[in-house]
């Protein structure tokens, strides 16, 4: 039998600001039992920073936003609208929220964890889109998955 290596720590060094806050994201749905994945690809030329899905096939998009400059050279946010039943902003503390449309939600996060400070009306996807969606999820993620595990598999990293 071998022996479990010991727990690594988590060394922040390693992250650049906005994935620290996605990790604080992610932390924080799972707490609500929504599982996100990271650099999620809805369509060509389109990255959102974590897609979430809920219990109940929910979809969420959240976009992580480190200072004013990037959340203002952010031109493309408007294009995940689509694809999302909730859109969310996920800042850090210290981050100027009044610029932010009031219409979205807004999550708080650091790298530890966060909380929802502003939960977003929904705007339910369409059938068709929704198991389209979660069908491109699901294999996104399961491809990341075997990846991992096996970094020269066919398919190679996302």
């Amino acid at each position: 039998m071998t022996e479990t290596p010991p727990e690594t720590a988590f060394d922040p060094t390693l992250l650049q600001p906005g994935q620290l806050i996605a990790r604080g994201v992610a932390r924080l749905l799972a707490s609500h039992d929504y599982w996100g994945l990271e650099e999620f690809v809805p369509a060509r030329g389109l990255r959102v920073d974590v897609m979430a899905i809920g219990p109940k096939g929910e979809l969420w998009c959240i976009e992580c936003k480190s200072s004013r400059a990037d959340y203002l050279s952010d031109a493309k946010w408007q294009g995940y609208l689509p694809y999302c039943d909730r859109f969310f902003w996920a800042v850090g503390p210290d981050f100027p929220v009044e610029l932010l449309p009031e219409e979205s939600g807004l999550i708080i996060a650091d790298a530890w964890g966060g909380e929802i400070v502003r939960m977003p009306d929904e705007d339910r996807l369409s059938g068709a889109r929704r198991k389209a969606m979660t069908q491109k999820l699901a294999r996104d993620t399961a491809r990341r998955l075997a990846c991992a595990r096996d970094p020269h598999a066919p398919g190679g990293m996302i």
